[in-house]
C-alpha cells in the first residue's frame, strides 16, 4: 500500500509540472522543450541552496525565478529570433544542461541530513503520511493560484492569444509578450517540480530531466481525455483534471513495476504509454470515418 502511496505523491510532485506543459501546450498550443532543462534546473538550485543551509522561504521564489527565466529565453528566442518554439526549446534546454551542471558542481548532489521541507514540517509521525500531506498542501495551493490567474483579465488574455492570435492583437494585446509570459509562467511551475522531487528523492541527478517532458505530456493527454469526457469548462475543473492525470500515470508505472517488470524498461513503458493514450483517440476516429 505505501508503494502505491509513494507513487501518488510523485505524482503530486510531478503535478507541478504537467501544469506547466497543459499551459504551454494547452493554452498556446507550443510544444515547450524545454521542461526537460527547467525541471533540473529547479532540482539543481534548490540542492545547491539547501545544502548551503538556505531557508525554504528564499528558495522558493529563487527556483520560480530562475524557471521564469528559462522559459522567458525560450520564448524570446521563439518571438524575437522567430525561431520554431520546438527548437527554441531544444536549443534552450540544450543550454540549460550545462549550466546545471555548472550550479550543481558535479553529477550528482545528495540531500541527506540537509533541512527541507519535509523535515520542516510535522503533521504525522509516519514520514511517508507526513510528506504526502504536505505535498498535497502544496499543490492546492499552487491550483488555486494557477486557476485564479487564467481567470483574471490577464489570463483571458493568455488564452485568447492561444486560441485566436488575430483577434487578440486585434483587442490590443501583445501575442508575443503573452506567449514569452506563458512560457515564463510554464517553467517556473516545471522548476517548482524540480524542487519537489529533489526533497522527496533526497538528491539531484544532472540526467534526472531527460524525458521528463514524456511524463508531462502523458499527463496532460490523458487530462485532456478526461477534460472531454467530462466536458468540464471551468479553469479549476480543468486543471484538477491535469492533477488527477499525473497521479494516474505515476499509477500505471507503479502498477507496472509489482507486476514484475525490469525497471529498466520503465522509460519504454512510459513511451508506449503515451503513444497509446494518443493514438487510441485517433483509431477510433479513422474506424468512424472508414464505417
Amino acid at each position: 500500500m505505501e508503494f502505491y502511496i509513494t507513487a501518488i505523491m510523485l505524482g503530486l510532485c510531478l503535478s507541478s509540472m504537467s501544469t506547466g506543459i497543459f499551459i504551454s501546450m494547452k493554452i498556446f498550443n507550443i510544444p515547450d522543450i524545454t521542461t526537460d532543462g527547467s525541471y533540473t534546473l529547479g532540482a539543481a538550485v534548490t540542492a545547491v541552496l539547501l545544502t548551503n543551509h538556505w531557508p525554504i522561504a528564499l528558495v522558493v521564489p529563487i527556483i520560480i525565478l530562475s524557471g521564469a527565466a528559462a522559459g522567458a529565453i525560450t520564448g524570446l528566442i521563439h518571438t524575437r529570433l522567430n525561431v520554431e518554439p520546438l527548437l527554441a526549446g531544444i536549443l534552450t534546454m540544450t543550454g540549460l544542461y550545462s549550466i546545471n551542471l555548472i550550479i550543481l558542481g558535479r553529477s550528482n548532489v545528495p540531500l541527506i541530513n540537509v533541512a527541507t521541507l519535509f523535515s520542516g514540517i510535522h503533521f504525522f509521525s509516519n514520514h511517508i503520511y507526513n510528506e504526502f500531506i504536505i505535498v498535497l498542501l502544496c499543490i492546492i495551493f499552487l491550483v488555486a493560484i494557477i486557476g485564479y490567474i487564467l481567470r483574471t483579465d490577464f489570463g483571458i488574455a493568455m488564452r485568447a492569444t492561444g486560441n485566436s492570435p488575430t483577434m487578440a492583437r486585434a483587442l490590443g494585446i501583445n501575442n508575443n509578450a503573452m506567449k514569452i509570459l506563458g512560457l515564463a509562467i510554464a517553467n517556473a511551475l516545471t522548476a517548482l517540480s524540480g524542487f519537489l522531487v529533489a526533497q522527496y528523492q533526497n538528491f539531484t541527478d544532472i540526467n534526472m530531466g531527460i524525458g521528463i517532458v514524456i511524463t508531462g505530456l502523458g499527463s496532460v493527454l490523458i487530462g485532456d481525455a478526461l477534460i472531454k469526457w467530462g466536458n468540464i469548462r471551468s479553469v479549476y475543473g480543468q486543471i484538477g483534471m491535469v492533477l488527477a492525470a499525473s497521479i494516474i500515470f505515476q499509477l500505471v508505472l507503479a502498477f507496472t513495476l509489482t507486476i514484475g517488470i525490469d525497471p529498466n524498461l520503465l522509460k519504454l513503458v512510459t513511451s508506449v504509454f503515451v503513444l497509446l493514450v494518443v493514438s487510441i483517440p485517433r483509431l477510433k476516429i479513422i474506424s468512424r470515418k472508414a464505417s
